[in-house]
Order: C-alpha cells, then structure tokens, then sequence
C-alpha cells in the first residue's frame, strides 16, 4: 500500500490550494475530486479541530490576557477568528482592551458594535451574550 500511495502522489501532484483538474473539476490535495467526491464528515471534523488547534495556538501569543479567560469567554474569540480570521480578530482593538481589563460586560457590548455583527448576527448576539455571562448558552 506504501509504494501505491507514493505512486499516486508522484502521478497527482500535491496542490494545497484548489484548482481546476484537466476534466474540469474542483480538485484539492492529490487529486481529491470535491465536486463530484467532496469529503466525508470524518475529513470535515478533522479540518475543523486542525483549525481550532491553530487558531487556538495563534490567540494564546495575540491576545493579552488570554490565560485567564475561562473556556466559555476563550471559546468567543475562537469562534470569531474562526469567522473572520485571526487578523480580522485582532481589529477589534476596543473588544480585546476591555477583555484584557476584565470587563467582560463592555467587552460583550463592543463586540456588537461593528460591520462582523451586521452580517454574522444572530451569531454575534449570542457570542456577546456568552462573553459577558462567561457561560456557554
């Protein structure tokens, strides 16, 4: 099975990003075929829990205060980065000053003040409610 696998990442070709195969067809890694294969639920919870690792990792450098966060207010900025990127995270400059000063109230409030709100919203109310109660809903 070793000398097959290599056989067909020599064959395919490894491309991180997707593009179009010679039939046409979105395809990603060595050869996936997502429009006509796509990827299992199993290959979808492990690309999610690799990005939450990620981010998770980003934000203990990025955000101060981070340490102290308990999981529920933690689990906010993961999830928000997770949305906009961790660069986009970042922008929030009010958001994450009052966070790292503890005031989780203000903080929750700030959050919704913003253009990530607008288009994200049910999503953001909830997020702000969770980052000032500091309890998952």
């Amino acid at each position: 099975m070793s000398k097959l696998i290599e056989q067909l990442k020599v064959h395919e070709g490894l491309r991180l990003k997707p593009y179009r195969c010679t039939a046409g067809k979105l395809t990603i890694g060595y050869g996936l075929n997502l429009e006509d294969r796509g990827i299992t639920k199993f290959e979808a919870e492990l690309l999610l829990n690799h990005d939450v690792s990620g981010i998770i990792m980003q934000l203990c450098e990025a955000v101060d205060g981070w340490h102290c966060l308990n999981e529920a207010r933690k689990a906010v900025l993961v999830n928000m980065a997770f949305n906009m990127g961790v660069a986009g995270l970042m922008k929030f400059k009010k958001t994450l000053g009052y966070i790292r000063l503890k005031m989780y109230s203000e903080a929750g409030v700030e959050m919704l003040d913003s253009k990530w709100s607008d288009d994200v919203g049910d999503r953001a109310l909830e997020l702000s409610e969770q980052m000032k109660s500091g309890e998952f809903k």
